[in-house]
């Protein structure tokens, strides 16, 4: 299957892309690498906002995860016309505003990769990085920043 058929059987729909909040381009590709800028957590309702540890809980934080993962497909679509473009995805940078000590992280971000990997399969296995911090642009829940390898 590929990762259109796959996106489309898990009965997904992919938001609006964001339009770049600064002086930034959201997606650049440069060969056959796509970067694309970080996306903050969103959905219909606008921005997910919190802390995790603080109000919010890991399951919380592993759905805005996955919502920027959401958004982040969609960047790929509207640049690449199509998710069958994406050969592999290479990093995931997933940064969650959570208290001080907080050490599940890699538990939060997992809602990106799991999502990542049901839609491309092996091709979606990355390395990455989760890192905690204690403010978000928007005081978003999580961002998200990737790269990808695009094929032809």
């Amino acid at each position: 299957m590929s990762a259109e058929e796959r996106f489309a059987a898990l009965g997904l729909e992919l938001p609006t892309p964001p339009t770049a909040g600064g002086n930034y381009l959201s997606f650049r590709q440069l060969g056959k690498v796509g970067y694309l800028a970080g996306v903050v957590s969103s959905n219909a309702d606008g921005v997910i906002t919190g802390c995790v540890g603080d109000g919010r809980s890991v399951e919380e934080g592993y759905a805005a995860a996955k919502a920027c993962a959401l958004m982040q497909l969609a960047v790929l679509r509207k640049f690449l016309g199509s998710l069958d473009r994406v050969e592999a995805v290479l990093t995931v940078n997933g940064y969650v505003n959570c208290v001080a000590g907080f050490a599940e992280t890699p538990k939060v971000i997992n809602g990106a990769s799991d999502l990542l990997i049901e839609i491309f399969g092996d091709a979606g296995r990355h390395v990455r990085a989760a890192v905690g911090v204690n403010a978000l642009p928007r005081n978003a829940l999580v961002e998200l920043q990737m790269t990808v390898q695009v094929r032809d």
